[in-house]
């Protein structure tokens, strides 16, 4: 864990230190993503989701919330989905065995954000091959993820609906 906080604080510090030259920029035009949006009205992305690490899928899941109110902040109209595969199913469930004061705290953080997502109108699946290969019993998913036959074949089908993909391990 000691790892894990060391990368985590570097990561944190590099981020402010970036956060800090770049400061001065920030007063000197608006930033947004007007270049990239042109043309468009509605943002379709369907983030894939693999990841095992608690501290990480928190961060990415605070990031998808920031990410949707950026899209709002700029005319755009929100269309997201979360597809939770591989070792990612076993975080968005309701934890029942005894975890320590750190787990518990992300486990109860991944679960606000996911219901604080799903208020918002983001849609999640769960890929009901990684529940089976995990132990992940269906009906102990967080409320709000569906689970889906196979997220591999979700995504093929969302990707030909015009979502871009976003993955995330």
């Amino acid at each position: 864990m000691k790892t894990l906080h060391a990368k985590a604080l570097t990561l944190l510090f590099a981020l402010l230190c970036l956060a800090t030259l770049f400061a001065p920029l920030a007063h000197s035009a608006a930033i947004d993503d007007a270049d990239a949006l042109s043309g468009y009205r509605q943002g379709r992305i369907l983030f894939d989701i693999n990841t095992s690490a608690p501290d990480k899928m928190a961060l990415y899941l605070s990031v998808i919330k920031q990410t949707r109110e950026d899209l709002l902040k700029q005319g755009m109209t929100p269309d997201l989905i979360l597809a939770f595969r591989g070792l990612a199913v076993t975080l968005v469930q309701r934890q029942t065995t005894d975890r320590s004061a750190e787990q518990a705290a992300l486990d109860a953080k991944i679960a606000g954000l996911v219901g604080q997502l799903g208020q918002m109108g983001v849609k999640m699946e769960a890929c009901s091959v990684a529940t089976g290969l995990f132990g992940v019993d269906n009906t102990n998913l967080l409320p709000g993820i569906k689970v889906v036959g196979n997220t591999f074949v979700s995504l093929m089908g969302y990707q030909h609906a015009g979502y871009v993909i976003i993955p995330i391990q």
